[in-house]
């Protein structure tokens, strides 16, 4: 029998739903004990021991990759679309195919990014705590109507967020150098980054993370940004450089932020970032809904089997 290791947590607590799914295709599951990810020494030590693997954000290194390679490692699948995590060069050369689960979850992320962009408008959640603690506040909100946004990522979680956002009549500046479709069924202004950022109220972080743009977001942009920017990341935590980050927000510049992700996760318990009222923080779960995990984790399973060369229908 395949022993497939599984380190992504959405799939795991929803573990029960594919017991039979695995069963039927020969498959043993080994599911993780992890909050958010392996470390690389955990990895070197047990990976040499599955014929698969369904990664996480966990850090599939050469290290990693050579140690499962010297056991039975034979394939690799990442749950999800974000896929630096992965050495595709070492995978290449070490003969290990990989496969991440593209354009899965693209409503949920946006779903999940329109309620940041409303609560950093709205207060919803500061309004919500004060009633708990008896506590009748009416903060000053502002409106979406007429506001610009930009939003940095053209794929599939961008363009919903292009959409949701064109609904509050926001207006829309968008930066993707890799963008050429011309059919949105919404209007907006592509952009070179970071041409027009001085003009942002919102700005959205949706894009992948390279070696490239890593820490995108720096102390010299956070300087031209408008005083009273919001930003929200619900991509990568590296994508913002968080020293620059907790500058902003010391200084003023920034407003608000909504973090579904950071630098290193789980966020430190000695993080700066927690000592401002003006962020929501997040736990990287923009795609964790019932719906979305149970698509995404059958398009793994099926690739990883393919891989294995299980050919039975699922």
């Amino acid at each position: 029998m395949k022993k497939v290791l599984i380190s992504c947590p959405p799939m795991i607590k929803q573990r029960e739903s594919f017991i039979d799914t695995f069963s039927n295709l020969g498959i043993e599951p080994i599911w993780a004990n992890v909050v958010q990810q392996y470390t690389e020494t955990e990895l070197i030590e047990i990976l040499p021991d599955f014929d698969g693997w369904i990664i996480g954000d966990d850090p599939c290194t050469r290290a990693v990759l050579l140690a499962g390679k010297k056991g039975r490692l034979k394939a690799l699948v990442k749950w999800g679309i974000g896929v630096d995590n992965v050495d595709f060069t070492a995978c290449s050369e070490l003969g290990i195919p990989v496969e991440n689960t593209p354009y899965m979850f693209g409503d949920e992320v946006a779903d999940l990014a329109m309620a940041y962009i409303t609560n950093l408008s709205r207060f919803v959640i500061d309004v919500h705590m004060g009633v708990k603690k008896k506590e009748w506040l009416k903060p000053v909100g502002s409106s979406l109507k007429g506001k610009r946004i930009g939003i940095i990522g053209l794929g599939d979680i961008g363009m919903n967020i292009v959409e949701r956002v064109a609904a509050a009549k926001m207006s829309i500046y968008a930066y993707d150098p890799f963008y050429t479709s011309s059919k949105s069924i919404v209007n907006f202004e592509l952009l070179a980054w970071p041409k027009k950022i001085e003009e942002l109220d919102y700005l959205v972080i949706a894009c992948s993370l390279t070696k490239e743009n890593k820490h995108m977001i720096n102390q010299e942009v956070i300087g031209k940004f408008k005083k009273g920017i919001k930003i929200v990341n619900i991509s990568r935590g590296p994508l913002i450089n968080e020293y620059a980050l907790y500058e902003g927000l010391k200084s003023g510049v920034i407003s608000g932020a909504a973090l579904d992700v950071y630098e290193n996760e789980p966020l430190s318990d000695d993080s700066p970032l927690r000592s401002f009222e003006q962020i929501i923080f997040g736990t990287h779960n923009g795609s964790n809904t019932f719906e979305a995990v149970q698509r995404t984790s059958h398009l793994a399973i099926s690739k990883i089997s393919g891989f294995l060369g299980i050919s039975k229908n699922i």
